[in-house]
């Protein structure tokens, strides 16, 4: 019997064992909490408040000093000592509730406060008590300390929505509970008991004078000298709940998208808070300046370019046009900016070299025919000129031999998920802002190049291929407006691009340097187009003067290069024709040495030199015949094609055109004459005229020999003659057309083309 007995009281004491251990929920809190940002050291970015309407914070690491020591001053100064239940404290506050017939001590320690935090508003009975000091024992076994009192203090009530130390600290003195006076951290380990004392209003007073009363005791316990206290009770009480930080609410905002249902409260970021600031600074004076051009909006980006993290991030200017729109994150025209990527393919492609030409002509294909800024023509170009320029002709003509899918596809492969259709369907216009990307994409594009020229990454681009092409954003000419920011560029050394899109609704610019890759955006969220909304006048200055304030930052920017570093294992070196930058053939008369990608394909040899026979005075060719005694003299000659000649002459007054023949017609009629539009096989559609008549076409052509007439012929029909400028107007009707130009000479040129119908 005893046995039996003995066996039901060790069961039941086994049961009771195991009620207690398990009498605590494995999360005692489960309030929602506030999403909160932080930068790279931990200081705060901004904030939101919960779902329950509550400033709500979570644990955020070590608790201040002061707080620890003024809250366990004020309510439990044995709460290092006790197992979670005060028995003194608990003898005392018999007595003392005996002694004056109520209740006028709870005894609880912060454990149990804790406890009572985490059961939520329940009824305080001496049944409710009794459980708190069980689960309070319960709570001191499985925490610390240290534990416990951080449980506390992010959970404990601060006056009106603000729940726990960091989101009271930061509503009532508006900074980080780390930097908490001694008089700060007072106030607010005396609040939780009392939460409706912070209110303005007669419990003012009794604020006040439970602080000073805490910090009498702290600075007789010798927690501060005498100055510490009187200036602590000089300190003023805090006013209404100030505005948290707003330094990157859309960041905040797409953070808190992407975590959606994953319960992460706290985004800690590789943001830098004063290069934040500062930037946010900046785009707020260029905001106020554009708005006077009806221009609301801008945002801006800054990479670090070894490692990829974000520095800054602002997504839009504080304005009420628009400015809640993320514009880091919107697809919008990307104008000029993904040329670099096409000159960095062809160039590991082989298709072109840093110096070989490329036309610079009127040009047609289909119905598109792309321009220059500049509205003017070259007519040849290098191609790492026509880059630094921005030439939308060249541009187009490069991605035309390239291939539109392949470079569409090309993009992909390096991150840039906004091209969702095929590539063909965006056409030449693709590299020209035909394709739309995101602030966020093209600069993290612009930062791989610049990781891929110091060898950083492996990936599409060469090393030899990005090295090149960031030296030919460096070292270019640039015309008209950015000619201004040349100077800036060069004596800092950045690698930048702008570009603006149709319309004029997006400007651009982006810059790279080893330490820093930035990316501004500049225009209106609503898509509204400014026709002051130019790139070289807008964004421009802004990424200059991020770059400026850079300039007084250590991370990162002081202790790097201040330029890439050749890769010279990755790159050879070819012997070019120094007319052309092809690589050197046999009829070239200079030769120069370039760079290219180590692995890139050979390209073909010079197609412009070649060997003439000149007759004794040099101002003719001649053709010698068998056993001709004339005096021949050989010499090797830079020649372009008509058209790019036309053009090319009109730039380069050193240019010595091809002598001509002693006899009086050329056999090659393709050698003088060049017909720029329309196209071989081309497909033209006419709209009419704005009075309802049928519209006109215009041809353009060109003549090697300056002042020659060119006679035009449309089918059967005479159209007229041009000299020195050859354009003509002709109406056409729909169907299969043919046009014959005819030089003085007797040079005959023909071109068919297909006029299309309305209906077509």
């Amino acid at each position: 019997m005893k046995k039996n007995r003995s066996l039901l009281y060790a069961s039941a004491f086994g049961v009771l064992l195991l009620i207690f251990a398990l009498s605590l929920p494995e999360a005692l809190f489960e309030h929602s909490y506030s999403p909160v940002l932080y930068d790279r050291e931990g200081r705060l970015l901004g904030a939101r408040v919960a779902s329950d309407g509550q400033w709500r914070f979570p644990e955020s690491g070590e608790l201040n000093e002061k707080f620890v020591i003024s809250l366990i001053e004020a309510e439990d100064r044995r709460f290092r000592r006790h197992p979670g239940v005060d028995p003194i404290a608990a003898v005392r506050a018999l007595v003392q509730n005996v002694q004056r017939g109520r209740v006028v001590s709870g005894a609880s320690t912060i454990t149990m406060q804790t406890i009572r935090l985490s059961r939520g508003s329940r009824k305080r009975t001496a049944l409710e008590k009794a459980v708190e000091a069980v689960l309070a024992l319960r709570l001191e076994i499985g925490k610390s300390k240290d534990s416990i009192l951080s449980l506390y203090a992010a959970n404990a009530p601060f006056g009106a929505n603000v729940v726990g130390l960091e989101a009271a600290a930061w509503r009532w003195f508006g900074r980080s509970s780390s930097d908490l006076s001694w008089a700060e951290a007072a106030t607010l380990a005396v609040l939780p008991n009392s939460p409706g004392l912070i209110h303005p209003g007669r419990n003012r007073a009794a604020l006040g004078n439970r602080r000073d009363a805490l910090l009498h005791r702290l600075y007789a316990r010798g927690r501060f000298d005498e100055e510490t206290f009187f200036l602590s009770l000089a300190e003023p009480l805090p006013n209404q709940p100030l505005p948290l930080p707003r330094l990157a609410p859309h960041l905040l905002d797409t953070l808190i998208f992407e975590a959606d249902n994953t319960g992460i409260p706290s985004f800690h970021t590789t943001i830098d808070r004063d290069i934040q600031e500062r930037t946010i600074a900046i785009l707020e004076r260029a905001s106020n300046r554009f708005a006077n051009n009806g221009i609301m909006n801008g945002a801006a980006i800054i990479i670090n370019t070894q490692t990829g993290e974000v520095a800054a991030y602002v997504g839009n200017t504080d304005t009420p046009h628009g400015g809640a729109v993320d514009i880091i994150n919107s697809w919008r025209s990307s104008g000029s900016l993904l040329k670099p990527f096409l000159y960095a393919a062809m160039l590991d492609s082989g298709d072109i070299l840093p110096s070989s030409l490329v036309s610079d002509i009127p040009t047609r294909v289909g119905s598109f025919s792309p321009q220059n800024m500049t509205r003017t023509y070259l007519g040849v170009v290098p191609a790492d000129e026509a880059l630094a320029r921005s030439l939308n002709v060249p541009a187009a003509r490069m991605l035309r031999v390239y291939g539109v899918d392949r470079f569409a596809r090309y993009l992909r492969s390096l991150g840039l998920t906004t091209l969702f259709r095929h590539g063909n369907d965006y056409g030449l216009p693709l590299v020209l802002g035909g394709a739309e990307v995101t602030l966020r994409e093209i600069t993290d594009l612009y930062a791989g190049l610049g990781r891929a020229a110091s060898m950083e990454m492996e990936g599409l681009i060469s090393p030899g291929a990005a090295w090149l092409t960031l030296n030919a954003l460096l070292l270019g000419v640039r015309p008209g407006d950015e000619a201004i920011w040349q100077e800036y560029a060069s004596a800092r050394r950045i690698a930048w691009k702008t570009g603006t899109s149709f319309g004029f609704r997006d400007a651009w610019a982006i810059g790279v340097t080893p330490n820093w890759t930035v990316g501004v955006w500049i225009g209106n969220a609503s898509g509204a187009g400014r026709p002051e909304l130019r790139s070289t006048v807008t964004a421009a200055p802004v990424l200059f003067e991020i770059f400026s304030s850079l300039d007084a930052v250590g991370w990162g920017s002081s202790s790097g290069p201040t330029w890439f570093l050749q890769p010279t294992a990755e790159l050879r070196q070819v012997e070019t024709c120094a007319a052309s930058g092809f690589p050197a053939g046999l009829h070239c008369e200079r030769i120069r040495v370039f760079d290219i990608p180590r692995n890139a394909p050979a390209h073909r040899a010079c197609p412009y030199c070649q060997t003439i026979i000149l007759n004794e005075g040099l101002d003719f060719r001649i053709t010698l015949g068998p056993g001709s005694s004339a005096i021949a003299v050989e010499q090797k000659w830079f020649v372009l094609p008509p058209a790019e000649e036309w053009y090319y002459r009109r730039h380069n007054l050193d240019y010595k055109p091809l002598p001509p023949l002693e006899r009086t017609f050329d056999i090659n009629p393709g050698a003088v004459l060049a017909l720029f539009n329309p196209e071989p096989g081309a497909e033209v559609f006419i709209p009419r005229e704005l009075d309802g008549r049928e519209g006109r076409i215009v041809f353009s052509a060109a003549h090697r020999n300056v002042g020659e007439i060119i006679y035009w012929h449309l089918d059967e029909d005479y159209l007229g003659f041009t000299q020195n400028f050859h354009e003509m107007e002709a109406r056409a009707g729909p169907g299969l057309r043919n046009l014959t130009l005819v030089d003085g000479s007797g040079n005959i040129l023909q071109r068919q083309f297909t006029v299309l119908s309305g209906a077509d």
